[in-house]
């Protein structure tokens, strides 16, 4: 069972839960293997605009890169992006919400005021004004969308760990000398987990949309194919004036249903958690 999953009500939300870890793990296993799913190089060309048929079950795109090969490649770079950039988000806002909660005085009067400054500036608008100086590849991507995005964590984190810092077994293992950092890795982690992941989850999928609008106005890297860019392309190629659905529909449909599935699997989890400390 994936750490954190098994208190998941299969119960109460049928088969929801199990339906999106389905689809998540088919698009992991196309992300990790895509040379292998793919059904023919991705730099192979063909001619260009044709029809789906049994050759090319998408079709093929202006430069005769069969559709069906890109989409599979692009869930690689879709997926790495929305899942470095939460773990990157989740990383920053786990550590300066718990350090803010547990320190407490000037040390969270600063990171709060670091977090307010983060949260009011704008993803999108940094990110092309980025782009106006450096071409943002992946790790660029990645390293602005985790930058811009750990503020929420951050806040949550730090009043489950002020909630929970004055409770007996923290103020046992203050008593029994044990160093700040054990009490924050035994302790305070195990307690606040169940917090961070929903919280994880989202990050994920809002990553992978911000991707998806950064490709598809160009300011991502032309030699990046993600779903966004897939959009883009057939928007500035021909693909929509020509209703080729096969070219651009199916990129659409992967944002959609991933993000769908990251984000329905966050709240199930985090209501029934919610429900948990209630009873």
């Amino acid at each position: 069972m994936i750490p954190g999953l098994s208190n998941l009500n299969f119960r109460r939300h049928g088969y929801v839960p199990l339906l999106c870890i389905i689809v998540l793990t088919l698009l992991l296993i196309i992300a990790l293997f895509p040379e292998q799913i793919a059904p023919y190089a991705q730099n192979k060309r063909f001619l260009p605009y044709m029809d789906p048929d049994n050759a090319h079950l998408l079709g093929t795109d202006d430069m005769g890169y069969d559709i069906l090969t890109l989409l599979v490649y692009a869930t690689r770079i879709s997926l790495t992006i929305g899942f470095f950039a939460g773990g990157l988000s989740l990383l920053i806002g786990t550590a300066t919400g718990i350090l803010s909660g547990y320190l407490r005085g000037w040390v969270d009067d600063m990171i709060m005021g670091i977090t307010d400054i983060t949260l009011i500036i704008p993803k999108i608008p940094a990110i092309i004004l980025i782009a106006a100086y450096v071409r943002p590849g992946i790790w660029i991507l990645i390293l602005v969308l985790g930058l811009l995005s750990w503020e929420t964590t951050a806040r949550v984190v730090r009043a489950k760990t002020m909630q929970i810092s004055n409770a007996g077994f923290i103020m046992s293992a203050r008593c029994l000398g044990f160093p700040s950092r054990s009490i924050i890795i035994q302790e305070i982690i195990p307690v606040i987990y169940p917090v961070i992941l929903p919280k994880f989850m989202l990050t994920i999928a809002g990553a992978m949309i911000s991707e998806a609008s950064l490709s598809f106005l160009g300011l991502s890297d032309p030699m990046m194919e993600s779903w966004g860019k897939m959009i883009s392309d057939a928007f500035t190629h021909g693909g929509f004036i020509r209703e080729m659905w096969w070219w651009f529909l199916p990129p659409t449909l992967c944002i959609c249903i991933s993000v769908l599935a990251v984000t329905r699997l966050g709240m199930m989890y985090e209501t029934d958690e919610q429900e948990i400390v209630s009873e």
